[in-house]
């Protein structure tokens, strides 16, 4: 659908990747609940498993319920392909594992989710990849050589909500041969669609704002469709990070719902900034959509809305932990993106294995706390907020941003 240009992306959100069950002409995706696929000739199945014809026969390596989510996110993306995974994770260690060699370079700009930081350091390093860790996308030039594969980034970034100039990462890949990967996780297509600017691989952490309810954990990869069998070789056939049928039911259910979700996302976050920024116990409020936010023109070019999270810094930790405590309609935990409002201190959660060190260097500090806003009525939302930051002693200094 994404080929024809009466369709707007609200419209494709709907309906792309599935039409009716061509054996029952069932309205919804039914749910493939089997292992395997009869292939009806011994003939037919050698051709299945050497890849010389399309069709299911296993679905540890492809499902048609998976499929339908696959296609749906390939055409919100502008891509394509698109392979999905079991988690996030599993996205980050079939890229990795597929595309890296011993000897090759990856390059990141931090911050980010700390579980793909912790894999490129802990488990890439092991193979004899070595990485480099660029403080923005300005440092890139100095970092890429011919022995880069690989340059990762978020934008916003996990957690402070930095904004990447996705087209200059893409020239600072392409110059010297590398792919660049976004993780596109916190804009979703609904706000970013990185292929648009040059990007050669789209990952999410569909667990969030893809599927949107907090019911169900996946990952996905969009990309050129050379790149994405490999990774469904070895993503799937080799190491079995394979999503389930349930799952991609869940997800195909929710990004259904995808643009209207995000925009209810957006207004609440902005609303929500606005109101609490300047708040004395506040050292700064970090949001994209402020305009005195550092990323804020960046933001402006290449997102359609400035995203659902919120980032606040009270200095110290015992402030950080006093604020969340106090919270009432914010649940603490480590996801974000579903309907209800959550929140996290990343330093003790999310990012807690990086180490003191790289944790100050990459600004996820003792006093950072992480806002997911959620669908809830914004003025309920910001009363909550504001009740907990009135239990935190005031800033010696307080900075907005």
């Amino acid at each position: 659908m994404s080929d024809n240009p009466i369709f707007s992306f609200r419209t494709r959100a709907v309906h792309a990747g599935h039409g009716l069950d061509p054996s029952t002409g069932a309205h919804a995706t039914p749910i493939y609940a089997t292992s395997t696929f009869g292939y009806g000739s011994a003939e037919r199945g050698e051709r299945l498993f050497a890849g010389q014809e399309d069709g299911y026969f296993y679905s540890r390596l492809s499902n048609p319920t998976v499929r339908a989510f696959e296609r749906k996110l390939a055409d919100l993306e502008g891509l394509p392909e698109a392979v999905a995974f079991a988690s996030g994770m599993g996205a980050v260690s079939a890229i990795c594992l597929t595309l890296l060699q011993p000897g090759d370079e990856v390059i990141f700009v931090a911050p980010l989710y700390g579980g793909t930081t912790g894999f490129l350091h802990e488990v890439a390093a092991k193979f004899g990849v070595t990485v480099h860790e660029a403080a923005d996308e300005d440092a890139l030039d100095a970092l890429v050589s011919p022995k880069t594969r690989l340059i990762w980034v978020e934008t916003p970034t996990n957690p402070r909500l930095n904004i990447v100039d996705l087209a200059r990462v893409a020239r600072a890949a392409q110059g010297v041969g590398a792919l660049s990967v976004v993780d596109n996780t916190f804009s979703t297509p609904a706000l970013t669609r990185p292929a648009e600017h040059g990007i050669d691989l789209v990952m999410h952490s569909a667990t969030k704002y893809l599927g949107g309810h907090g019911d169900a954990i996946g990952g996905v990869v969009a990309g050129r469709e050379d790149l994405l069998t490999e990774l469904r070789l070895v993503g799937l056939r080799h190491v079995g990070a394979s999503l389930g049928p349930f799952e991609a039911y869940l997800f195909l259910r929710g990004m259904k719902t995808l643009p209207l979700r995000m925009a209810a996302h957006c207004e609440g976050a902005l609303a929500l900034a606005q109101a609490v920024r300047g708040h004395p116990a506040l050292a700064a409020t970090l949001y994209p959509g402020l305009s005195d936010h550092p990323g804020h023109e960046v933001a402006t070019r290449q997102m359609s809305g400035f995203g659902g999270l919120v980032s606040l810094e009270l200095g110290t930790r015992a402030a950080a932990m006093t604020f969340v405590d106090g919270l009432k309609l914010f649940t603490q935990a480590v996801s974000l993106g579903d309907v209800e409002s959550l929140t996290c201190h990343p330093a003790s959660t999310t990012h807690a294995l990086l180490g003191d060190e790289a944790l100050l260097r990459q600004g996820v500090t003792p006093g950072l706390v992480r806002l997911s806003v959620g669908i809830e009525d914004a003025a309920d939302l910001i009363d909550d907020v504001l009740r907990a930051l009135d239990q935190v002693p005031a800033q010696p200094e307080t900075v907005s941003r």
